[in-house]
């Protein structure tokens, strides 16, 4: 079995690989099958013989998958031309691919939607659970919605990118999952997006960094010794980190000035007011809610709205929160827990204790669910006294 350093090494590879491939003429699902079966037999043989070039191998080892995959239908001449463009054995060009990758994927004859989907999964690393989680639609239909992309592109040549839009939806939702969810991604989708800032002079891009950075600056303080959550209110803003918070601000002025607003700028507004505040108390939330407002003008998504409602209960009292809450679907993630956290602040303590343990158990990731119980555990606690 290989080991954990392998198994990153393997997943840092795996776009550079692909992209090779890719340019080199092979179609994207076949390049993607070809570099699979190569990672498959890197496992078996790094252990015993570890390469000196684990890059140059890969794209020697999924090269040849590729050409034996494609030998037994391709035409005579067509299979000879493939077989010319074999890479010869030796170091591979150590060249960062990755945002290039992304572009090439979010390809014009796929859908937005679709063209996010399968760069998460080809590219991002996520798998098909959390993009549906990302999405909120069941994982069947992300499934059925990546298979669909891929026969779409299947024997499609890669050489018309697609735009800056998608690339930023995907980098975003990469993010998203780095910073909340199983696969650590975040840093890997700020390095990205700082590519891609200093390649366009783009008022959404310059959001999305600073948007990144923000919640970066505070991800330290997000969880206790324990690994348990630290929400918002409760972090020891000490452990912030001010130079991040001081870069992002200043990059989401300088964009907030060219009078161009996107929906990242308008998030990055609201992780600024965040970071701005000296205590929770402190925090405007007047300008919190009225951000929100403006950011559910341009998205139109329930979990902008689900937010706000957590922003209003805050500038104008819980119930007028929970007013807000009505209006909204309770299926949405974390729907559950915004209402018992609305309800312990308008004092009915048994309520938010219920719900609190209804929402440990809709929780889509044990640190989320544990910290939900130890909430409804707590208010059980001071009910019985």
């Amino acid at each position: 079995m290989t080991s954990h350093l392998d198994g990153v090494l393997l997943r840092s590879l795996t776009p550079g690989v692909l992209g090779i491939l890719v340019r080199r003429g092979a179609d994207f699902a076949a390049a993607e099958d070809a570099v699979q079966d190569a990672l498959v037999e890197a496992v078996r043989v790094w252990p015993a013989d570890p390469p000196r070039d684990p890059k140059g191998w890969l794209v020697t080892v999924a090269w040849r998958r590729f050409l034996d995959a494609t030998r037994a239908d391709a035409a005579r001449r067509r299979r000879e031309d493939l077989l010319d463009e074999e890479p010869t054995p030796g170091p591979a060009p150590m060249v960062d691919d990755t945002l290039q990758l992304y572009f090439l994927c979010a390809h014009p004859s796929l859908t937005p939607s679709s063209a996010v989907a399968l760069t998460l999964r080809a590219v991002g690393g996520l798998t098909t659970r959390q993009i549906a989680q990302a999405y909120l639609v069941p994982e069947a239909t992300m499934a059925q919605r990546i298979s669909r992309a891929k026969r779409t592109v299947s024997g499609v040549r890669f050489n018309q990118p697609g735009d800056v839009a998608t690339v930023l939806r995907v980098l975003y939702l990469v993010y998203n999952e780095g910073y909340s969810g199983d696969v650590d991604l975040a840093a890997e989708a700020i390095r990205l997006t700082r590519q891609l800032a200093a390649a366009i002079d783009h008022p959404e891009v310059a959001g999305l960094l600073a948007l990144m950075l923000l919640h970066h600056a505070r991800r330290a303080a997000r969880t206790a010794p324990d690994g348990s959550l630290v929400p918002l209110a409760e972090q020891d803003r000490g452990r912030w980190d001010t130079e991040s918070i001081a870069e992002g601000v200043g990059i989401l002025q300088a964009a907030l000035a060219r009078d161009r607003l996107g929906e990242f700028q308008a998030q990055a507004a609201i992780a600024a007011l965040h970071a701005d505040a000296p205590t929770a108390e402190e925090t405007d939330w007047v300008q919190v809610v009225e951000w929100y407002d403006e950011l559910a003008r341009l998205t139109d998504n329930p979990v902008v709205r689900l937010n706000r409602a957590v922003a209003v209960g805050e500038a104008d009292g819980p119930r007028a929160g929970l007013a807000a809450l009505v209006a909204l679907d309770d299926s949405l993630p974390r729907h559950t827990a915004v209402a018992a956290h609305l309800h312990e602040r308008d004092g009915d303590l048994t309520t938010a204790a219920r719900l609190y343990a209804e929402a440990a158990r809709r929780a889509p990731n044990l640190a989320e669910r544990d910290h939900l119980t130890r909430q409804a555990a707590r208010l059980n606690a001071r009910g019985h006294r």
